[in-house]
């Protein structure tokens, strides 16, 4: 057995949610600067609930712009529409709208889950193909995790398992903690919107506590310096009777 560390962890990147939109036009003007002021790895896509033709008109107008910058454009759901609007994939709500989804996703595109709500749940998506999980989103009565459970998830999920997982941020303090946690990417999306300075400002000072979170990450949660003996096989779960 080789006793080379692993190389270190990457610095997490931002993944940015968009507002419900249905005119896409303010916002598609604003993404160039937006997506040029930060390290934004992916943008999620939340569509108003519409006919069918119209919401691919809009994935078609998010791609360019997204796509021109380097990352990567995600429909919130609706994984039939990705491929019609030219999109890179779809974040599901669940390990259901997952495995619904997979065919028509797999192999070109990319295929995120939510909704778990426990390490067994979290544990299946990525056994089934999920390519990130997300921890800590609110549910239908918009009720979340504490931001130290969501961090635990994060930690737990970051030292076990390949697959990248995200963590969903209200505030610049979570963006910071989640970071130093293990998340591979940092989902904000209302705070940067609803910021008085602007979106642009917002995303800057996330982009900033990113960096400042992964910098001060206690030096036993970086991979590169974990004993490769500790690590656990995919699929095991290593609290045992934890699943919640």
């Amino acid at each position: 057995m080789s006793n080379k560390s692993p190389p270190p962890r990457p610095a997490p990147r931002l993944y940015l949610a968009t507002p419900v939109v249905d005119d896409p036009a303010a916002l598609v003007a604003e993404l160039p600067g937006l997506l040029a002021s930060a390290d934004v790895a992916a943008v999620l896509l939340r569509l108003k609930e519409t006919d069918q033709r119209t919401m691919i008109s809009c994935i078609k107008a998010f791609a360019p712009p997204v796509q021109k910058a380097g990352a990567a454009l995600l429909v919130d759901g609706h994984s039939e529409l990705v491929a019609r609007g030219g999109a890179d994939g779809a974040h599901l709500p669940g390990i259901a709208a997952l495995k619904e989804a997979l065919p028509s996703l797999k192999p070109d595109r990319i295929a995120g889950v939510g909704g778990l709500t426990t390490r067994h749940h979290s544990m299946d998506a990525g056994e089934i193909g999920a390519d990130y999980v997300l921890f800590g989103e609110p549910d239908a009565k918009g009720q979340r995790p504490s931001s130290q459970a969501i961090a635990e998830r994060l930690d737990w999920w970051a030292e076990l398992f390949e697959p990248p997982c995200v963590g969903f941020a209200t505030s610049l303090e979570e963006a910071h903690d989640f970071a130093a946690s293990g998340a591979d990417f940092v989902l904000v999306g209302e705070f940067i919107w609803a910021d008085p300075r602007g979106a642009k400002a917002a995303l800057i000072e996330a982009d900033a506590a990113i960096k400042k979170g992964f910098a001060a990450a206690p030096v036993g949660q970086d991979p590169s310096s974990q004993d490769p003996a500790r690590q656990e096989p995919a699929g095991q779960d290593p609290a045992g009777e934890e699943h919640g």
